[in-house]
């Protein structure tokens, strides 16, 4: 960098301190009360926004319990584009799986890496900040199974009551809204998101609103930012009301145990700055811990598989399958090399240029994720288009393939020799939106500091193998089109792990795919909702723990089935619907869209 070049960045840095204008954050209470009317364990994204709308009645209290500290003024979790340097930092559980007996085969050890916040925000500070609903079918499927009042419908009031969006092609249509805490923008840094919905066209999809009237087809992200910065569920909705005098919200606090006198629960015990807390109810204690945490501390309380908490001789209150049913999101990075400078590459995004136009107009290179910009859905079987959820998502990407960001989940080698481009390239990423395999999460020790055993058991039926195989060859496709050949994008080069099987084959693939697949981190299901007499569910569809009074369980483990699509916003929507259902408020309208 040139002296010239440097003084402008000083100049610019010392301009910018004035152009953002952030909340005062409000500290934790030096002393909390001994009963409030509702205890929420976990502040991510569903904990943060059931805090929110709970205290809106200043008549009520709200004990908000977080393990992780308070994400402000972050750099690395502010700026878009610097999403994967949140990994493995103090805001990261940074959990690993067991060892994968079907996949996983390219990682270290077998195991695969997941990534879940440990802040306030949640896994909201971490994630690329995708918003994407899911399909109408999710929806309506888990109305059918028995979760009344969780039809598409139903669901859609409260997902248009957390947005706030920002995209003026979507003012006027009546699956967005304005007003609400979230803000849903677009980012378009890189012209290779043209080439994509023209390769989607060539193909015959229709370019759509994936957040709209159908989700099969290509569209343009939509993200979960504002001003080009981050919009977590710290910082678009807890911290502006952390001043709340009926919130009091603790940090650095770790939940050992749920309290109870028989079957209701009472409060919380938990340790923070060294001390073991108690803390009780008038209300009802609500678990937001996510789809890891929140089964373990059930478990740990004695709410979980009968047999399983005997053999760590916890004393069984109530029976039910918590921890079962895990559900997950696996993706493949595929990366093409192309011989035009369109891409985003390191270079490009750390140039001074790049850092002075985000200083300035929250623009450019740093205000995207990993130039993710680009979303498809389609099913691998024509016939249930219109009638089930899509099987696939593309998640594309205008970033040059870096090696780097993928060692954090494979091994060194095995990123550094399929994950590499001399100068240009891009990404599609290929989403298993409904696999068969199933997982769960189970103790490893009545030891609260010793984090869960994770077993999602990747790939273990043959159908997620053929399911993703389908989504390649639509992969290839794409990439063939004049739209992307017209750029020089180079055909996928064979990776060594898989040399004895014929490359381009249903064999290799399937190889490439064991090695290769990793998390998109969306563990759903793990305390599933459903009909209260339903051996296989733990909560009700007023999300109340089966044979517990004062007990509910709000977050993506309540999930019947994940999503097709990312699961920030339907995790947001879960909390926004729970808060009128622990009220007592008459649901939102119906919406027959």
């Amino acid at each position: 960098m040139s002296v010239l070049e440097s003084v402008l960045v000083v100049i610019v840095s010392i301009i910018a301190v004035g152009l953002y204008t952030r909340t005062p954050v409000v500290q934790r209470p030096t002393q909390l009360k001994s009963t409030y009317d509702y205890i929420i364990v976990g502040a991510g994204s569903a904990g943060s926004v059931l805090a929110s709308r709970l205290t809106e009645d200043p008549d009520i209290s709200v004990l908000l319990i977080e393990a992780g500290g308070t994400p402000e003024d972050i750099e690395e979790i502010i700026i878009p584009a610097l999403v994967t340097e949140t990994l493995h930092t103090d805001y990261d559980w940074e959990y690993y799986t067991v060892k994968q007996k079907y996949a996983s085969k390219g990682s270290n050890g077998q195991k695969s890496y997941w990534p879940r916040g440990r802040c306030l925000g949640g896994t909201s500070v971490l994630n690329y900040m995708v918003y994407i609903r899911g399909s109408r079918h999710d929806y309506d499927g888990w109305a059918d199974k028995g979760c009344d009042g969780w039809s598409y419908k139903e669901v859609l009031p409260y997902f248009l009551k957390s947005e706030d969006v920002r995209v003026s092609d979507l003012y006027k249509s009546e699956y967005h809204s304005r007003g609400g805490p979230l803000t849903v923008s677009t980012t378009l840094t890189s012209p290779l998101i043209n080439t994509f919905m023209q390769g989607g066209q060539e193909l015959g999809f229709d370019h759509i609103d994936c957040n709209g009237k159908t989700q099969e087809g290509f569209c343009y992200m939509q993200s979960t930012t504002v001003n080009g910065e981050r919009c977590s569920t710290y910082q678009c909705v807890l911290k502006h009301v952390m001043g709340r005098s009926n919130l009091h919200v603790s940090i650095d606090s770790l939940a050992t145990k749920i309290l109870l006198d028989g079957k209701k629960a009472v409060g919380v015990e938990f340790i923070r700055s060294g001390r073991k807390l108690q803390i009780h109810v008038n209300q009802e204690v609500i678990i937001s811990g996510g789809s890891v945490d929140s089964p373990k501390l059930l478990m740990l309380s004695g709410i979980g598989p009968k047999k399983h908490l005997e053999s760590f001789g916890i004393p069984v209150v109530a029976d039910l399958p918590v921890g079962q049913n895990l559900q997950d999101h696996l993706m493949m990075m595929m990366s093409h090399c192309i011989n035009r400078s369109i891409s985003v590459t390191a270079e490009k995004a750390n140039s001074w240029y790049s850092r002075l136009l985000y200083k300035l107009m929250g623009t450019g290179y740093l205000a995207s994720a990993g130039a993710v910009e680009g979303n498809a859905f389609f099913h691998v079987d024509e016939r249930k288009k219109g009638k089930a959820p899509p099987d696939i998502q593309f998640h594309f990407s205008g970033a040059s393939p870096n090696a780097k960001y993928m060692t954090n989940f494979l091994s060194n080698e095995v990123a550094e020799e399929y994950y590499q481009c001399p100068e240009e390239g891009l990404i599609n990423y290929i989403v298993l939106l409904h696999g068969k395999s199933r997982g769960n999460i189970t103790l490893q020790s009545t030891d609260p500091f010793l984090p869960a055993l994770i077993d999602p058991n990747y790939l273990e039926s043959p159908d997620d193998i053929k399911t993703f195989i389908k989504g390649i060859r639509t992969h290839q496709k794409l990439m063939n089109t004049v739209a992307f050949q017209k750029i020089g994008t180079t055909k996928q080069k064979p990776v060594s792990m898989c040399s004895d099987q014929v490359y381009d084959s249903d064999k290799y693939w399937e190889c490439f795919i064991r090695h290769i697949a990793i998390t998109i981190y969306h563990p759903t299901s793990t305390c599933k909702m459903g009909r209260s007499q339903d051996s296989d569910t733990v909560v009700d569809p007023q999300l109340r723990v089966k044979s517990i009074s004062g007990l509910r369980v709000v977050d993506a483990s309540i999930m019947p089935n994940v999503p097709s699509g990312n699961t920030n916003a339907p995790t947001i929507m879960i909390a926004e619907k729970a808060a009128d259902m622990i009220l007592n408020k008459k649901p939102l309208a119906k919406l027959n869209l």
